[in-house]
């Protein structure tokens, strides 16, 4: 029996679980008020008062950190890397600190399991961060040289939906090709074909959710820029919090969405069917990859747990391939699972190194 303690930074908290093998014995969200968060300057100076608030919160779990077989965080915002577990060490933390993709408290994960794994004499590991690239080369390329297309989405929720669906119906992962679909707040899928995520679909140039745009038709989407005299961080708002059901409906919570259409809202129940045909649209763009040999369409995130929306995607893409769904937001199980695949030896945990090339 090994003893795990995982952690997930996000921007307003810090969750920590502790696990005995794939078993959660315990979970807590450490919550950090906004007044707390602003005294920092940058995100990455947030360190010590997260690293410290964990070490507390395990005080009062009573845990004895000597018993813990490693650290497993969620992955920060790294420059693009393959799939899989990867064992924290100073060149990753320099690149997390310094040289981000981009600033997110996710970034603050391996650092925090770091500082604690080192004094124990174990690893600290990260697992499926959100920029895993394993793009095949003919998917990259886009109709402009200098613009070039890289993974980054929901990998460590979707993966591990696709490996869980293998495991549930006793399959193997690296004989299939899986689409793995992440509904939540953003949307992304991912391409799995043969335990290799090879396409994907990100929330930039696909279906738009709750809060972001999805895919706009470029020319238009120039001439709104230039015409409204957008900057650079304007648009990325806009594009992120400000779009998607919110601009459509003034409403980015599909429950209350939901509502709206049983209660007979035209406009809610067209924006509705739109954000699920895109979905739709997504899942068949990533079929033709494959050459439609698709396996089987894994829907997970919390948004499938909505039987409607769901409902909606599965009749327009069952004849691809049948819909399996996963739902929730299962990032802490995803997490220790992989830790326990590098424990019993099943994965061997990868050394990180800095890549030469990095995305525009």
């Amino acid at each position: 029996m090994s003893r795990i303690l995982v952690i997930n930074p996000g921007s307003k908290s810090t969750k920590i679980a502790m696990y005995e093998d794939h078993t959660q014995l315990w979970q807590q969200d450490i919550e950090h008020d906004a007044e707390e968060i602003n005294r920092y300057a940058t995100i990455y100076s947030q360190l010590e008062m997260r690293a410290d608030a964990v070490e507390g919160a395990l005080r009062q779990h009573n845990e004895k950190l000597e018993d813990l077989a490693c650290i497993m965080s969620r992955g920060g915002l790294l420059p693009p890397l393959p799939s899989g577990a990867y064992e924290v060490n100073e060149k990753m933390l320099d690149v997390l600190e310094h040289r981000p993709i981009n600033h997110h408290a996710s970034n603050l994960g391996a650092a925090i399991a770091y500082r604690l794994a080192v004094p124990l004499g174990i690893k600290a590991y990260i697992y499926d961060p959100v920029t895993v690239d394993e793009m095949i080369e003919i998917a990259r390329i886009t109709g402009i040289k200098q613009i070039r297309r890289h993974g980054q989405g929901h990998n460590l929720n979707m993966r591990a939906a696709a490996l869980k669906y293998c495991k549930d119906n006793g399959l193997d992962y690296y004989s299939l090709n899986l689409i793995a679909v992440q509904l939540g707040g953003g949307i992304t899928l991912t391409l799995h074909s043969k335990g290799r995520i090879i396409d994907m679909v990100s929330d930039d140039e696909g279906p738009f959710s709750s809060e972001r745009c999805g895919l706009i038709p470029g020319y238009k989407l120039v001439k709104y820029a230039y015409l409204e005299d957008r900057n650079y961080t304007s648009m990325m708002k806009l594009m992120q919090r400000q779009a998607g059901l919110i601009s459509l409906l003034g409403e980015g919570d599909v429950r209350k969405v939901e509502e709206r259409v049983k209660n007979g809202d035209e406009d809610a129940r067209l924006a509705y069917e739109a954000m699920a045909l895109g979905v739709a649209k997504g899942i068949a763009n990533l079929s033709v990859v494959v050459d439609g040999n698709v396996d089987q369409i894994i829907l997970t995130g919390g948004i499938a747990h909505s039987e409607y929306f769901t409902g909606m995607i599965e009749q327009r893409v069952k004849f691809i391939a049948p819909v399996y769904i996963i739902p929730g937001e299962n990032e802490m199980q995803a997490l220790a699972d992989g830790a326990c695949r590098v424990l019993c030896g099943e994965e061997t945990a990868k050394e990180y190194e800095e890549p030469a090339d990095r995305p525009f």
